[in-house]
């Protein structure tokens, strides 16, 4: 699969089968996230891979996980670059090129995911004991779909039109 059939073939999966991602799946996941680039390749950011029913129960406090058998709660370090100009922190624009670089990545293995941004981030700090330099930016769950997929051509009518989201040069 090339680049943008793989950005095609993903949507955000809501029903996941019980079967265990597998460990070399996993790690070619983490392996995405790792080259993933961020702001003056300072990586300000900190992944916590979930997986033991105990951990899943744990998130499950603060967010809602769908039955996935995996969660990464991808987080921000607040010691992170700072554009000297505005003073704009970049941990949370990096945490979610991290997100897109795994959840696409997953998508090439036959796996499903979602990109979970509606939860309770005081829960997931407590739950997990997180630093207070990390805040949780999002949490990818990640697994194999029980749903059928998205139509891959759905982006023509579910989208705001190419001419609408892009400008050339002037608005």
């Amino acid at each position: 699969m090339d680049f943008i059939e793989i950005a095609k073939k993903r949507y955000s999966v809501r029903s996941y089968m019980e079967q265990k991602v597998e460990p070399e799946k996993l790690e070619k996941i983490i392996e995405a996230a790792h080259v993933a680039p961020t702001a003056a390749n300072q990586q300000p950011v900190h992944l916590l891979v979930v997986q033991s029913e105990e951990g899943l129960a744990k998130i499950g406090g603060g967010a809602n996980i769908y039955g996935a058998p995996l969660a990464i709660i991808v987080c921000a370090d607040h010691r992170a670059w700072t554009r000297p100009f505005d003073k704009k922190q970049t941990g949370d624009i990096d945490a979610a090129i991290l997100t897109d670089h795994m959840m696409l990545q997953a998508t090439e293995l036959g796996l499903g995911s979602v990109w979970v941004c509606y939860f309770k981030p005081d829960v997931i700090k407590k739950k997990f004991h997180l630093p207070e330099n990390l805040e949780p930016i999002n949490i990818l769950v990640i697994g194999y779909s029980d749903e059928t997929g998205a139509d891959p051509e759905r982006h023509g009518q579910s989208r705001i039109s190419v001419e609408e989201l892009v400008s050339m040069e002037t608005l």
